[in-house]
């Protein structure tokens, strides 16, 4: 099983973290803040202009900055077939 981390910035400090993915949709990634049982889960959802993910954990804003569109890039480029209709 491959674990996906992806670089999150906390934009109170600027610092840029690694956090595990959870679950990623276009509408909704959940990822993994720490290791072992100080760790802290987080949805980060779309911004208004859908150009960056934004969630808040323990009271700090963290983003993902990346757009809506390249996410959903991402998921299809992992499991093309998710997207593909079924034959009827």
């Amino acid at each position: 099983m491959n674990i996906e981390k992806i670089k999150v910035r906390n934009t109170e400090s600027g610092q840029t973290m690694d956090v595990v993915v959870l679950s990623k949709r276009a509408d909704h990634i959940e990822v993994v803040l720490g290791e072992g049982i100080h760790s802290v889960k987080c949805g980060l959802t779309p911004t208004r202009n859908a150009l960056a993910y934004a969630g808040s954990v323990m009271g700090r804003e963290i983003v993902y900055e990346r757009s809506r569109e390249q996410v959903q890039a991402d998921i299809d480029k992992l499991n093309p077939t998710l997207r593909k209709p079924r034959p009827r």
